[in-house]
């Protein structure tokens, strides 16, 4: 039954032709086509040079790591204090469960713990800070922190472990822009200075 002012909808449908050429509608599968370019690729022989190119540069990143930019030789001696506090986000608490700080706290970690090493930071291409470096600690005292250079030649050249700056986290961290520079604890604070070397024409 209809309601009062409803109208009856009859539905139709009506041929108007065609207008125009058509095609059908052709959509490749994307995942065949990789299949089937990387096939090619390695009946060639260039998927296995694509690979061997990989490989060389991971290699290469591995034993030489992008520089540390922005980092360059100290020409003036420069020396601060770094204060490592922080505010702390939540409570901390020892291996035992007892609390050491609160959440809101300012928390410095040194006046609980001191660093097992300092930390020497250089460019390793340059014989004069690598020989600085070496002068400043033995290895169980004091690592070596490269900027620049490769610190896997070097470890088989002195049979010394080398780090490196990845990403410059370090150096940007403790707002080191100079190389040489040494990193030592001192109390409830970091000593850092910038030292400059007397320069000898030679840098490599």
């Amino acid at each position: 039954m209809l309601g009062i002012g409803s109208v009856p909808m009859m539905a139709s449908a009506r041929d108007f032709g065609t207008f125009g050429p058509t095609w059908s509608i052709a959509e490749p599968d994307l995942l065949a086509v990789i299949k089937a370019r990387l096939e090619a690729a390695r009946q060639n022989g260039k998927l296995d040079a694509m690979n061997q190119r990989f490989v060389e540069a991971a290699q290469t990143s591995v034993r030489r790591p992008h520089a540390v930019a922005g980092i360059t030789p100290a020409t003036s001696d420069r020396r601060w204090s770094f204060d490592p506090s922080v505010t702390l986000s939540q409570d901390i608490r020892d291996a035992r469960g007892i609390l050491i700080a609160v959440q809101g706290q300012r928390f410095n970690p040194l006046t609980h713990l001191n660093l097992a090493h300092s930390f020497a930071f250089i460019d390793g291409d340059s014989a004069a800070e690598r020989e600085w470096a070496m002068r400043q600690g033995a290895p169980d005292k004091l690592w070596i922190v490269l900027v620049k250079g490769s610190p896997t030649d070097l470890m088989k050249a002195t049979q010394r472990r080398f780090y490196f700056d990845q990403m410059g986290s370090l150096t940007g961290k403790f707002g080191i822009a100079h190389t040489p520079a040494l990193l030592v604890q001192q109390g409830d604070h970091l000593d850092i200075r910038e030292v400059a070397l007397p320069q000898t024409g030679e840098r490599r």
